[in-house]
Protein backbone atom coordinates (compact mmCIF):
# COMPACT_ATOMS: atom_id res chain seq x y z
CA UNK A 1 0.00 0.00 0.00
CA UNK A 2 2.64 2.26 1.03
CA UNK A 3 4.41 1.43 -2.35
CA UNK A 4 1.70 2.29 -4.44
CA UNK A 5 0.47 5.20 -2.71
CA UNK A 6 4.16 7.09 -2.86
CA UNK A 7 4.57 5.74 -6.32
CA UNK A 8 1.40 7.55 -7.37
CA UNK A 9 2.30 10.94 -5.77
CA UNK A 10 5.71 11.20 -6.63
CA UNK A 11 4.59 10.34 -10.23
CA UNK A 12 2.19 13.49 -9.79
CA UNK A 13 5.53 15.96 -8.40
CA UNK A 14 6.95 14.75 -11.83
CA UNK A 15 4.07 15.37 -14.14
CA UNK A 16 3.87 19.05 -12.28
CA UNK A 17 7.64 19.37 -12.21
CA UNK A 18 10.52 18.71 -11.10
CA UNK A 19 12.63 17.14 -13.43
CA UNK A 20 13.30 14.59 -10.94
CA UNK A 21 12.72 13.39 -7.54
CA UNK A 22 13.56 11.16 -4.88
CA UNK A 23 12.55 9.60 -1.55
CA UNK A 24 13.75 7.17 1.55
CA UNK A 25 11.49 5.92 4.34
CA UNK A 26 12.83 3.97 7.04
CA UNK A 27 11.38 2.37 10.31
CA UNK A 28 13.07 0.96 12.91
CA UNK A 29 15.77 -1.08 11.36
CA UNK A 30 13.84 -1.22 7.69
CA UNK A 31 13.61 0.26 4.99
CA UNK A 32 10.00 0.78 3.75
CA UNK A 33 10.34 2.86 0.76
CA UNK A 34 12.54 4.26 -1.67
CA UNK A 35 12.42 5.09 -5.45
CA UNK A 36 13.60 7.42 -7.93
CA UNK A 37 11.51 9.25 -10.55
CA UNK A 38 12.60 11.50 -13.34
CA UNK A 39 16.20 13.42 -14.46
CA UNK A 40 18.54 14.39 -12.88
CA UNK A 41 19.44 16.50 -15.71
CA UNK A 42 16.60 16.41 -18.45
CA UNK A 43 19.50 17.84 -21.67
CA UNK A 44 21.67 14.27 -20.95
CA UNK A 45 18.42 12.73 -20.19
CA UNK A 46 20.62 11.47 -17.00
CA UNK A 47 18.17 9.94 -14.74
CA UNK A 48 17.75 10.47 -10.78
CA UNK A 49 19.94 7.27 -8.69
CA UNK A 50 20.83 6.49 -5.28
CA UNK A 51 24.42 8.17 -6.64
CA UNK A 52 22.45 11.50 -7.43
CA UNK A 53 24.29 14.63 -5.11
CA UNK A 54 21.67 17.54 -4.00
CA UNK A 55 22.02 20.68 -3.04
CA UNK A 56 20.56 20.34 0.21
CA UNK A 57 20.04 24.27 1.65
CA UNK A 58 18.68 24.47 4.81
CA UNK A 59 18.74 20.88 5.51
CA UNK A 60 22.64 22.21 6.72
CA UNK A 61 21.01 23.76 9.69
CA UNK A 62 20.23 20.14 11.23
CA UNK A 63 23.61 18.60 11.11
CA UNK A 64 24.90 21.86 11.98
CA UNK A 65 22.72 21.99 15.06
CA UNK A 66 23.14 18.12 16.07
CA UNK A 67 27.12 19.14 15.85
CA UNK A 68 26.61 21.98 18.27
CA UNK A 69 24.70 19.60 20.68
CA UNK A 70 27.74 17.24 20.41
CA UNK A 71 29.58 19.77 22.18
CA UNK A 72 26.81 20.42 25.00
CA UNK A 73 27.24 16.99 25.66
CA UNK A 74 31.15 17.19 26.19
CA UNK A 75 30.84 19.98 28.42
CA UNK A 76 32.22 22.98 26.16
CA UNK A 77 29.35 24.82 25.95
CA UNK A 78 25.76 25.47 27.31
CA UNK A 79 22.53 26.77 25.68
CA UNK A 80 22.76 29.70 28.22
CA UNK A 81 26.17 30.88 27.73
CA UNK A 82 26.86 34.32 26.18
CA UNK A 83 27.83 33.59 22.40
CA UNK A 84 30.83 36.19 23.26
CA UNK A 85 32.50 34.41 25.47
CA UNK A 86 33.14 32.21 22.26
CA UNK A 87 32.59 34.80 19.93
CA UNK A 88 34.38 37.95 21.89
CA UNK A 89 33.17 40.33 18.48
CA UNK A 90 29.80 39.74 19.79
CA UNK A 91 29.94 41.33 23.00
CA UNK A 92 28.22 44.63 23.38
CA UNK A 93 25.52 45.01 20.48
CA UNK A 94 23.17 47.33 19.50
CA UNK A 95 19.59 46.64 18.20
CA UNK A 96 18.72 49.09 14.71
CA UNK A 97 14.93 50.61 16.29
CA UNK A 98 13.16 53.33 14.74
CA UNK A 99 17.09 54.38 12.65
CA UNK A 100 18.52 54.14 15.82
CA UNK A 101 20.97 52.31 17.43
CA UNK A 102 20.28 51.37 20.81
CA UNK A 103 22.18 48.49 23.06
CA UNK A 104 21.19 45.44 23.23
CA UNK A 105 19.00 44.61 26.12
CA UNK A 106 20.65 41.32 26.76
CA UNK A 107 23.57 39.16 25.26
CA UNK A 108 22.73 37.16 21.73
CA UNK A 109 23.05 33.15 23.75
CA UNK A 110 24.24 30.28 22.05
CA UNK A 111 20.40 29.10 22.46
CA UNK A 112 19.33 32.27 20.59
CA UNK A 113 22.04 30.82 17.87
CA UNK A 114 19.81 27.69 17.54
CA UNK A 115 16.51 28.80 17.70
CA UNK A 116 16.85 32.11 15.50
CA UNK A 117 15.43 34.42 18.07
CA UNK A 118 19.79 35.98 17.82
CA UNK A 119 18.60 39.45 15.63
CA UNK A 120 20.88 37.93 13.00
CA UNK A 121 19.21 37.77 9.94
CA UNK A 122 19.63 37.16 6.14
CA UNK A 123 20.53 39.42 3.50
CA UNK A 124 17.56 41.43 1.61
CA UNK A 125 15.27 44.30 1.12
CA UNK A 126 13.02 44.38 3.63
CA UNK A 127 14.51 46.01 6.12
CA UNK A 128 17.89 47.85 6.45
CA UNK A 129 19.43 45.20 8.93
CA UNK A 130 18.86 42.81 5.86
CA UNK A 131 20.55 45.20 3.04
CA UNK A 132 22.98 45.66 6.11
CA UNK A 133 23.44 42.11 5.69
CA UNK A 134 23.73 41.57 1.82
CA UNK A 135 26.59 44.06 1.92
CA UNK A 136 28.64 41.82 4.72
CA UNK A 137 27.76 38.52 2.64
CA UNK A 138 28.97 40.16 -0.25
CA UNK A 139 32.37 41.41 1.08
CA UNK A 140 32.75 37.20 2.77
CA UNK A 141 32.20 35.94 -0.60
CA UNK A 142 34.82 38.43 -2.53
CA UNK A 143 37.25 38.06 0.30
CA UNK A 144 40.33 36.50 -0.40
CA UNK A 145 41.13 33.33 2.13
CA UNK A 146 44.13 33.35 4.47
CA UNK A 147 45.49 31.61 6.16
CA UNK A 148 44.89 33.17 9.26
CA UNK A 149 41.66 33.36 9.84
CA UNK A 150 38.71 30.92 7.66
CA UNK A 151 36.07 32.19 5.54
CA UNK A 152 33.61 31.74 8.23
CA UNK A 153 35.04 33.48 11.00
CA UNK A 154 35.75 36.14 8.43
CA UNK A 155 31.47 36.41 7.94
CA UNK A 156 31.25 35.88 11.75
CA UNK A 157 33.68 38.89 12.56
CA UNK A 158 31.99 41.20 9.52
CA UNK A 159 28.48 39.96 10.88
CA UNK A 160 29.31 41.09 14.33
CA UNK A 161 29.65 45.16 12.79
CA UNK A 162 26.19 45.32 12.24
CA UNK A 163 22.92 45.77 14.90
CA UNK A 164 20.73 43.32 15.39
CA UNK A 165 16.87 43.36 13.95
CA UNK A 166 15.75 43.21 17.17
CA UNK A 167 16.86 42.28 20.95
CA UNK A 168 17.76 39.14 21.28
CA UNK A 169 15.36 36.42 22.67
CA UNK A 170 12.74 38.79 21.50
CA UNK A 171 11.40 37.85 17.78
CA UNK A 172 11.74 34.50 15.61
CA UNK A 173 13.24 35.42 12.38
CA UNK A 174 14.95 33.10 10.09
CA UNK A 175 18.53 34.01 8.98
CA UNK A 176 22.20 33.39 9.41
CA UNK A 177 22.33 32.50 13.59
CA UNK A 178 23.42 28.60 12.24
CA UNK A 179 26.08 30.11 10.15
CA UNK A 180 27.36 31.81 13.39
CA UNK A 181 26.97 28.35 15.72
CA UNK A 182 29.07 26.90 12.88
CA UNK A 183 31.57 29.50 13.57
CA UNK A 184 31.30 28.68 17.06
CA UNK A 185 31.55 25.05 16.64
CA UNK A 186 35.18 26.02 14.81
CA UNK A 187 36.48 28.02 17.48
CA UNK A 188 35.27 25.51 20.34
CA UNK A 189 36.80 22.69 18.30
CA UNK A 190 39.86 24.27 16.94
CA UNK A 191 39.09 22.69 13.43
CA UNK A 192 37.79 23.71 10.40
CA UNK A 193 33.80 23.41 10.70
CA UNK A 194 34.38 20.79 7.60
CA UNK A 195 36.64 18.94 8.96
CA UNK A 196 34.66 19.15 12.61
CA UNK A 197 31.45 17.61 10.84
CA UNK A 198 33.75 15.05 9.07
CA UNK A 199 35.36 13.35 12.11
CA UNK A 200 32.22 13.46 13.84
CA UNK A 201 29.09 13.14 11.95
CA UNK A 202 29.98 12.31 8.11
CA UNK A 203 32.80 9.21 8.93
CA UNK A 204 31.12 7.30 11.88
CA UNK A 205 28.14 7.58 9.69
CA UNK A 206 29.88 6.40 6.66
CA UNK A 207 28.30 9.64 4.75
CA UNK A 208 31.17 9.40 1.89
CA UNK A 209 28.83 11.86 -0.22
CA UNK A 210 28.27 14.70 2.09
CA UNK A 211 30.94 17.98 2.16
CA UNK A 212 30.37 21.37 1.92
CA UNK A 213 32.32 21.75 -1.72
CA UNK A 214 31.76 18.67 -4.78
CA UNK A 215 34.95 17.05 -5.11
CA UNK A 216 35.75 17.23 -8.53
CA UNK A 217 35.87 13.50 -9.35
CA UNK A 218 31.91 13.62 -8.22
CA UNK A 219 30.88 16.64 -10.07
CA UNK A 220 29.10 14.90 -12.77
CA UNK A 221 26.88 13.55 -10.07
CA UNK A 222 25.50 16.94 -8.81
CA UNK A 223 21.50 17.06 -9.95
CA UNK A 224 20.49 20.56 -12.21
CA UNK A 225 19.18 22.59 -10.59
CA UNK A 226 16.25 23.78 -12.65
CA UNK A 227 13.29 27.04 -12.29
CA UNK A 228 9.95 25.96 -13.40
CA UNK A 229 8.44 28.91 -15.22
CA UNK A 230 4.23 29.41 -15.06
CA UNK A 231 3.97 27.80 -17.97
CA UNK A 232 5.49 24.42 -16.43
CA UNK A 233 8.57 25.00 -18.60
CA UNK A 234 11.48 24.05 -16.76
CA UNK A 235 15.16 26.48 -17.12
CA UNK A 236 18.30 25.75 -15.54
CA UNK A 237 19.39 28.09 -12.95
CA UNK A 238 22.53 29.56 -13.14
CA UNK A 239 22.21 32.22 -11.12
CA UNK A 240 21.99 30.20 -7.54
CA UNK A 241 24.80 27.96 -8.78
CA UNK A 242 27.02 30.80 -9.02
CA UNK A 243 26.62 31.51 -5.56
CA UNK A 244 27.24 27.57 -4.56
CA UNK A 245 30.97 27.64 -4.37
CA UNK A 246 31.34 30.77 -2.42
CA UNK A 247 28.90 29.45 -0.26
CA UNK A 248 30.67 25.83 0.21
CA UNK A 249 33.88 27.76 1.20
CA UNK A 250 33.07 29.30 3.88
CA UNK A 251 31.67 26.07 5.19
CA UNK A 252 28.28 27.66 5.53
CA UNK A 253 26.52 25.44 8.43
CA UNK A 254 23.18 27.45 7.72
CA UNK A 255 23.02 26.40 3.49
CA UNK A 256 26.06 24.99 1.53
CA UNK A 257 26.05 20.86 2.54
CA UNK A 258 25.80 18.80 -0.50
CA UNK A 259 24.78 15.18 -0.22
CA UNK A 260 23.17 12.20 -1.51
CA UNK A 261 19.60 10.92 -0.46
CA UNK A 262 21.13 7.18 1.02
CA UNK A 263 23.67 9.62 3.00
CA UNK A 264 21.48 12.23 4.36
CA UNK A 265 19.09 9.44 5.39
CA UNK A 266 21.45 7.51 7.29
CA UNK A 267 22.10 10.82 9.58
CA UNK A 268 18.24 11.18 9.68
CA UNK A 269 17.45 8.12 11.15
CA UNK A 270 20.51 7.83 13.37
CA UNK A 271 18.18 10.23 15.08
CA UNK A 272 14.98 8.59 14.29
CA UNK A 273 16.79 5.67 16.35
CA UNK A 274 17.88 7.66 19.50
CA UNK A 275 21.06 8.86 18.18
CA UNK A 276 22.58 5.39 18.16
CA UNK A 277 22.57 3.21 14.65
CA UNK A 278 25.50 -0.24 14.08
CA UNK A 279 27.06 1.01 17.35
CA UNK A 280 27.63 4.36 16.59
CA UNK A 281 26.59 7.13 18.73
CA UNK A 282 26.41 10.66 17.43
CA UNK A 283 23.84 12.13 20.06
CA UNK A 284 21.94 10.89 22.84
CA UNK A 285 18.43 10.22 22.63
CA UNK A 286 18.32 12.66 25.61
CA UNK A 287 19.53 15.57 23.79
CA UNK A 288 17.76 14.65 20.85
CA UNK A 289 14.73 15.01 23.31
CA UNK A 290 15.80 18.27 23.88
CA UNK A 291 16.23 19.30 20.65
CA UNK A 292 13.25 17.95 19.32
CA UNK A 293 10.77 19.65 21.96
CA UNK A 294 9.46 23.76 20.77
CA UNK A 295 11.59 26.46 22.74
CA UNK A 296 9.52 29.33 21.57
CA UNK A 297 7.57 31.19 23.69
CA UNK A 298 3.72 30.96 22.54
CA UNK A 299 3.90 34.53 21.50
CA UNK A 300 6.46 33.92 19.01
CA UNK A 301 5.29 30.83 17.59
CA UNK A 302 2.96 33.06 14.60
CA UNK A 303 6.02 33.95 13.33
CA UNK A 304 7.38 30.37 12.38
CA UNK A 305 4.65 31.61 9.18
CA UNK A 306 3.14 28.36 7.15
CA UNK A 307 5.08 26.03 9.94
CA UNK A 308 3.15 27.44 12.84
CA UNK A 309 -0.16 27.28 10.49
CA UNK A 310 0.64 23.69 10.18
CA UNK A 311 0.61 23.06 13.99
CA UNK A 312 4.76 23.28 14.17
CA UNK A 313 6.86 25.21 16.95
CA UNK A 314 10.40 25.55 16.85
CA UNK A 315 12.66 23.53 18.66
CA UNK A 316 16.69 23.79 18.49
CA UNK A 317 17.40 24.39 14.46
CA UNK A 318 14.07 22.08 13.63
CA UNK A 319 10.05 22.33 13.08
CA UNK A 320 8.23 19.76 15.94
CA UNK A 321 4.95 18.67 15.24
CA UNK A 322 2.83 20.52 18.30
CA UNK A 323 -1.05 20.57 17.68
CA UNK A 324 -1.91 18.08 14.55
CA UNK A 325 -5.37 19.62 14.15
CA UNK A 326 -3.88 23.19 13.01
CA UNK A 327 -2.74 21.68 9.83
CA UNK A 328 -4.50 18.39 9.92
CA UNK A 329 -1.28 16.62 10.01
CA UNK A 330 -1.51 12.30 11.11
CA UNK A 331 2.19 12.51 12.13
CA UNK A 332 3.19 11.81 15.73
CA UNK A 333 3.26 14.82 18.02
CA UNK A 334 7.19 15.50 18.46
CA UNK A 335 7.71 14.54 14.77
CA UNK A 336 10.32 17.18 13.98
CA UNK A 337 12.50 17.87 10.78
CA UNK A 338 13.39 21.00 8.22
CA UNK A 339 13.12 21.44 4.18
CA UNK A 340 16.13 23.24 1.32
CA UNK A 341 15.36 25.76 -0.64
CA UNK A 342 14.98 23.65 -3.42
CA UNK A 343 12.24 21.39 -2.16
CA UNK A 344 14.59 18.88 -0.05
CA UNK A 345 12.86 17.60 3.22
CA UNK A 346 13.37 15.05 5.90
CA UNK A 347 11.41 14.34 8.93
CA UNK A 348 12.27 11.96 11.43
CA UNK A 349 9.85 10.49 14.40
CA UNK A 350 11.98 8.79 17.69
CA UNK A 351 8.95 7.79 18.67
CA UNK A 352 7.96 5.89 15.92
CA UNK A 353 11.31 4.95 14.59
CA UNK A 354 10.80 6.41 11.51
CA UNK A 355 12.39 8.87 8.84
CA UNK A 356 11.92 9.87 5.35
CA UNK A 357 14.33 11.79 2.74
CA UNK A 358 13.00 13.98 -0.30
CA UNK A 359 15.07 15.27 -2.55
CA UNK A 360 14.15 17.50 -5.64
CA UNK A 361 15.87 20.64 -7.10
CA UNK A 362 13.49 23.06 -8.03
CA UNK A 363 12.38 26.78 -7.59
CA UNK A 364 10.16 27.43 -6.79
CA UNK A 365 9.72 23.83 -4.26
CA UNK A 366 6.25 23.86 -3.85
CA UNK A 367 6.89 23.20 -0.47
CA UNK A 368 3.71 24.02 0.83
CA UNK A 369 2.39 21.34 -1.25
CA UNK A 370 4.31 18.92 -1.31
CA UNK A 371 5.99 18.34 1.84
CA UNK A 372 2.68 17.26 3.83
CA UNK A 373 1.19 15.35 1.49
CA UNK A 374 4.63 12.98 1.75
CA UNK A 375 4.05 12.76 5.32
CA UNK A 376 0.42 12.27 5.63
CA UNK A 377 0.62 9.56 3.04
CA UNK A 378 3.69 8.08 5.11
CA UNK A 379 1.68 8.40 8.05
CA UNK A 380 -1.29 6.64 6.62
CA UNK A 381 0.24 3.29 5.49
CA UNK A 382 2.51 2.57 8.68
Amino acid sequence: MLKTRLDGLLQGFIDNGPAGVALSVKKEKLSIYENYFGYADLDKQKGINDKTIYRIYSMSKVVTCVAGLQLLERGEILLTDPVSAYLPEFKDMHVLENGQLEKANQEITIKDLFTMTSGITYGGEQTEVERMTSKVMAEVRDEEQSGETSKLRFMARKLSENPLEFHPGTHWKYGLSHDVLGALIEEVSGESFGEYLAKNIFQPLSMEDTFFQVPLAKKHRLATLYDRKESGELVKNTRLDSDAEPIAVFESGGAGLHSTLADYQKFAHCLALGGTVDDVTIVSKHTIELMAQSHLPEELLPELGWNYKNGYGYGLGVRVMLDQTKGGSNSTIGEFGWSGLAGTYVFIDPIEKLSAVYMQQMLPNFEIYRQPRIRNVIYGAI
